[in-house]
């Protein structure tokens, strides 16, 4: 009897975008989390290169800010913060420091950590796990919490192993059917046009095709790296023009809103776009009048990008962005009052090189962790009601498909009851056919024993191992995925994914209150070899702090 044991692979979750539009450096798409026990609802915004779920503390709002504080800070329903003494699934774990990618950027400050139930969403289809990895920030480095969408594991001193991500939990859990994603950020100068997040899969109703794949970067800290051949623009204060005179090595990280680009290419954006630099934030400013010209002439920049930054024959995928997405205000604290500035940032060295999420408004990222390559395309807006969910299954599951597939062409279909009465019928004329032989092969023989028996039967073996390759559905991300959708009650025959708990590396032990404060930035050489020598395995290992 066949092996009936089969699991089903679950089909991609699309996470539904909140209402709001939020953010102290522009206006940004949130996502509702609700973590502890009853819920605590938070508004946060995708982390591409983090792997935790942070969310407000009520350290960080004080008297000395806006009666508004912790609502623009992502709060809801009059919550101050995170009020883990009203949870009763909170298990506290200690302070730490952040110590995301951010750092090099300036970013500062700690969590209080700990493990909570976390519910992605607020309607039905809403996904909840028990026990996660939750902080709670107060430094407005941070302005809003997050949700990492990386697959890391979390690393403390206060344990022997590191700890699963939630995005590694829902593959082990059998919720999406690989550690995988699709987002682009929306867009607010687009009627509203809402972010898309789709996990263990992407949404093809969101972008247009693209035909570059690009192999994830060996450094695991900066793994969304991609090459940027050239940044060019239209319709500028100064005509057509091109930003960047050398190419560079950048990272996509929506975590942050800034492009961070280097001296001569800030000069260019700066002649281009009639910019002002202000010392105190290190924004780049516009004034009324440039401001007024620039939304006459509509100017639109476009990024050229390769994994190969290098290579000028390397197949490209170019993004535009029109100047929409680049007239962005800044408001508290950075200024008490909205303030229009255009989000490029400084970099001191190529290890500041960074794509925010400024740029993913008009860019769709799909990122498949478990084949290390991602693939960046231009968004489209077109059909925003008729989303189109495609799966990307993890190795094992695309492995299985592949091998039954394989199985059932070489098998056929079943045959017929008449179909097997013949072959019944046939195999017994042919044993009669075989018997006569034997007793004729026999009887010439004892007339023949003279004769040599020959030493060579001219034998070849033809072994067909030809592979029929599974295209039913989008197993790998790559230009050539076939893109298909697949019902959520789909089985196959497969164990249990489970995600690698490998870490290296440590920080040194840090004194910091809560709060956290803005310190000297850690430069870490960037390691631009594309193909990784091993999956990433955790984040650096973090010291737990003294409570001031």
């Amino acid at each position: 009897m066949a092996n009936t044991t089969s699991a089903i692979i679950p089909a991609p979750w699309s996470w539904k975008p909140s209402s709001y539009w939020d953010g102290n450096d522009g206006s940004w798409n949130t996502f509702i989390v609700e973590v502890g026990t009853p819920q605590q609802p938070f508004r946060v915004l995708p982390s591409t290169a983090g792997q935790e779920t942070w969310v407000l503390n009520a350290a960080g709002c004080t008297a000395n800010d806006p009666a508004d504080c912790a609502y623009t800070r992502g709060a809801l329903n009059g919550s101050t913060g995170y009020d883990t003494n009203s949870s009763s699934s909170w298990v506290p774990n200690g302070i730490f420091s952040l110590t995301a990618q951010e750092t090099v950027l300036g970013y500062t400050g700690n969590g209080l950590y700990g493990f909570d139930d976390a519910t992605l969403g607020s309607d039905s289809h809403a996904l909840s796990l028990q026990h996660q990895v939750i902080a709670g920030i107060a430094d407005k480095s941070y302005f809003l919490g997050q949700f990492g969408l990386g697959h890391k594991s979390i690393n403390f001193t206060t344990f022997t192993n590191p700890l699963e991500s939630y995005m590694t939990n829902l593959v082990g859990k059998g919720m999406i059917p690989s550690s995988s994603f699709g987002y682009t950020a929306g867009a607010a100068y687009r009627d509203q046009a809402p972010a898309s997040l789709t996990l263990g899969g992407y949404d093809t109703s969101r972008f247009t095709p693209s035909n570059v794949s690009f192999p994830m970067n060996g450094d695991d800290s900066r793994p969304l790296q991609v090459g940027v051949q050239k940044i060019s623009a239209q319709n500028t204060l100064v005509g057509t023009a091109e930003l960047q005179p050398s190419t560079t090595y950048h990272f996509i990280d929506s975590t942050v809103p800034h492009i961070w680009l280097p001296d001569d290419a800030i000069a260019a954006f700066t002649r281009a776009f009639g910019l002002n630099y202000d010392n105190t934030t290190e924004l780049f400013l516009v004034n009324d009048t440039a401001r007024s010209e620039l939304l006459t002439l509509q100017p639109s920049v476009t990024f050229t990008l390769a994994s190969d930054a290098g290579d000028s024959s390397a197949v490209t995928q170019t993004i535009s962005l029109p100047y929409a997405a680049l007239d962005l205000q800044a408001s508290y604290p950075f200024y008490d009052t909205p303030t229009n500035y255009f989000p490029i940032r400084r970099a001191v060295n190529d290890t500041q090189y960074t794509i925010g999420r400024t740029f993913l408004q008009e860019a769709y990222l799909t990122v498949d962790w478990e084949r290390q390559n991602f693939t960046v395309a231009q968004t489209t807006f077109d059909t925003l009601d008729t989303p189109r969910l495609v799966p990307i299954l993890s190795i094992e599951d695309a492995a299985t498909r592949n091998a039954t597939s394989t199985q059932q062409a070489q098998t056929g279909p079943g045959l017929s009851g008449g179909a097997i009465a013949g072959i019944v019928v046939g195999a017994i004329v042919l044993l009669a056919v075989i018997a006569v032989a034997v007793l004729f092969g026999l009887r010439r023989r004892r007339r023949q024993d003279h004769i040599p028996v020959s030493a060579s039967n001219d034998w070849q073996d033809h072994d067909d191992d030809s592979e029929m390759t599974f295209s039913g559905h989008a197993t790998e991300l790559h230009s050539g995925s076939p893109a298909s959708e697949m019902p959520a009650n789909h089985t196959k025959d497969a164990a249990e994914v489970h995600g690698t708990s490998a870490w290296s590396g440590a920080y040194d032990k840090e004194k910091q209150d809560f709060v956290g404060h803005h310190g000297s930035s850690t430069r870490i050489p960037v390691n631009r070899g594309v193909s990784p020598v091993e999956a990433p395995g955790s984040e650096g290992r973090r010291y737990e702090l003294p409570e001031s």
